[in-house]
């Protein structure tokens, strides 16, 4: 993570803070230049596709340069702050950069992620995790020229952005178009899986104009460029004179007016980023099956309300006893009963990976979006001590701090979708997973009890699994294992 550019200055590079991760978001450095730090102080929190999570420095010394501003993603293995180790102090000049870490050219005002590319270093570095460029990559000089271009595409895209925004609706508020993505005869740049993205969407690398450092051409420009082949053009128009549009017409073709604000478009990035990919991954690889169940819950409802009452009595004093924690008791024996459900499938060998463990994992929505840290071995536990955990993954979410590896090696999950109201859903399953529970709102509805209608607690459950590694016959034993429990807790007791 560190280098020795001289006998005074040491360089941090952006570590791997997550398997197989390869780069991450700068969110605020907490130092600048001038600053002395020690070993293990805290400079920067940095978002990876995973987590938020605080890099520590190293090494004593005094900060000479911060090499990215905040908002950057950065690749592992870039240096990201330099540090004078001498026992000096940071010269004036080197405060002065830090100010403004990317140089612009003078011939046309560059976007920030173009500057703060122009700022890492000549020579790319390796990544820490078997991804991106050999040392010998740091001679392409060759491919300068495609790097040029995919800087001029990028200035001549924000520029015109810019000018329909201000509503000028001329042409010569823009730079003239870029240059063809790479010269005919060149193999573009692009790493593995993004090769393999393109080809898997019939994307001709060659057509793309690389938005990446160096020239490389990454995922986004291959979805861009999908976008791109499936929207027809629009017939041009002056921005500042839009057409009428037909009162049948659908919202989406009434075009962007300066100061209207009709559409705003964010960077899908960090933890967003990793979900839709995930996401996306997940539902086209694992077949999905989804089941249903109604329950009627009363049972477990009243003993919620018991186990508050006596929470010291119980062994649950300060813990949080909520229904959460009886369902994922309930899921847990479930699986117990029936552990042919808790497998993963592996491709690259064709078999099927039998579980003997269960890290349980909880959905819990963030301000960064969904994450997915799950209670390692919560087969083991207690209820206690499964309310323990939960309630530290709970807050702990809420809180931003989940780390990588509280999201990683899960075998199934609970989303409990009944906290914002919704009756049920279909879920998708967490990469890598066999199952993932749906819990629905517990709501007061009238049933059928003991032969005459009553008011009683109901919630309704789905599950859905991965149909390569469980059958329709041991989805439907685990999902009605799991509605038995809740409607007879004792349950826990006679079935564990």
């Amino acid at each position: 993570m560190t280098t020795m550019t001289d006998a005074a200055l040491s360089e941090f590079k952006m570590p791997d803070v997550g398997e197989g991760l390869t780069e991450a978001e700068i969110l605020k450095w907490f130092v600048a230049p001038g600053d002395t730090v020690t070993d293990g102080q805290v400079v920067c929190e940095v978002e990876t596709a995973k987590a938020a999570v605080e890099l520590p420095i190293p090494f004593n010394g005094v900060v000479r340069e911060l090499r990215f501003p905040e908002g950057t993603t950065v690749d592992v293995g870039q240096v990201i702050i330099a540090v004078d180790v001498s026992g000096g102090s940071a010269p004036a000049p080197a405060a002065e950069e830090a100010a403004a870490p990317a140089p612009v050219r003078e011939s046309a005002p560059e976007p920030a992620e173009e500057a703060a590319d122009e700022a890492a270093p000549t020579g790319r570095q390796p990544v820490l995790v078997g991804y991106g460029v050999a040392e010998s990559s740091t001679k392409r000089r060759a491919r300068k020229a495609a790097s040029e271009q995919a800087e001029a595409a990028g200035t001549y895209y924000a520029a015109a952005v810019q000018a329909e925004l201000n509503g000028s609706g001329t042409a010569a508020a823009a730079p003239a178009a870029p240059a063809p993505a790479a010269p005919a005869g060149e193999r573009p740049l692009a790493k593995p899986p993004v090769r393999k993205l393109a080809k898997d969407l019939g994307v001709d690398l060659t057509a793309i104009v690389p938005s990446g450092p160096d020239g490389i051409i990454t995922r986004e420009d291959v979805h861009a460029a999908v976008a791109s082949a499936a929207t027809p053009a629009p017939a041009a128009a002056p921005v500042s004179a839009p057409q009428p549009v037909a009162a049948d017409a659908p919202a989406a073709a009434t075009p962007v007016v300066g100061g209207d604000a009709r559409e705003t478009r964010i960077p899908v990035k960090g933890v967003r980023k990793a979900i839709a990919q995930a996401m996306v991954g997940s539902a086209f690889t694992a077949p999905h099956v989804t089941e249903f169940v109604t329950v009627d819950v009363t049972r477990t409802m009243k003993l919620v309300e018991e186990l508050k009452r006596d929470a010291d009595k119980h062994g649950f004093a300060g813990l949080r006893v909520n229904p959460l924690l009886l369902i994922s008791k309930a899921l847990l024996v479930a699986i117990r009963r029936n552990p042919d459900v808790n497998a993963a499938w592996d491709e690259a060998n064709q078999e099927i990976v039998q579980k003997h463990y269960v890290n349980l994992g909880i959905a819990a929505a963030t301000p960064r979006g969904l994450v997915v840290p799950n209670i390692k071995d919560a087969h083991a536990k207690t209820l206690p001590e499964l309310a323990a955990s939960l309630g530290e993954l709970v807050s702990t979410a809420k809180d931003g701090k989940t780390t990588p590896a509280a999201m990683q090696g899960g075998t199934v999950t609970i989303s409990n979708v009944g906290v914002f109201g919704v009756d049920t859903g279909t879920p998708i399953l967490n990469p890598g997973e066999s199952a993932i529970l749906a819990v629905g709102a517990i709501k007061l509805q009238p049933w059928v009890h003991k032969g005459k209608v009553k008011p009683r607690q109901v919630t309704t459950l789905a599950l859905s699994f991965d149909h390569r590694l469980v059958d329709g016959e041991l989805g439907s034993k685990v999902l009605a294992d799991v509605a038995a429990i809740l409607e007879q807790p004792k349950r826990l007791i006679t079935w564990a």
